[in-house]
């Protein structure tokens, strides 16, 4: 699969939630190759400057694709194989 996206973030505050996901999002991007390191941001002003209000965010190159849930694998991996190209 090519690969165009420049960096994978989960934001969040640090809860258990928060750090499911970016767990998730690690496992999915080695399974998928993507060959991306993936960034776990708590730094809450950061997410409110992607203008958005809940946690966890999942965001590609800057963008929000996931906002405020806790998908399974599945989901995740969808979620980035629409957003990597």
């Amino acid at each position: 699969m090519e690969n165009k996206t420049k960096k994978i973030q989960v934001l969040g505050s640090g809860c258990p939630t928060c750090k499911k996901l970016y767990e998730l999002t690690k496992q999915v991007v080695k399974e998928l190759n993507l060959n991306k390191e993936v960034e776990y941001v708590t730094d809450i002003s950061k997410i409110i400057e992607m203008g958005v209000m809940s946690s966890p965010v999942l965001a590609v190159d800057g963008k929000p694709i996931l906002v405020g849930q806790l998908p399974d694998v599945e989901k995740i991996k969808n979620l980035l194989k629409e957003n990597s190209k």
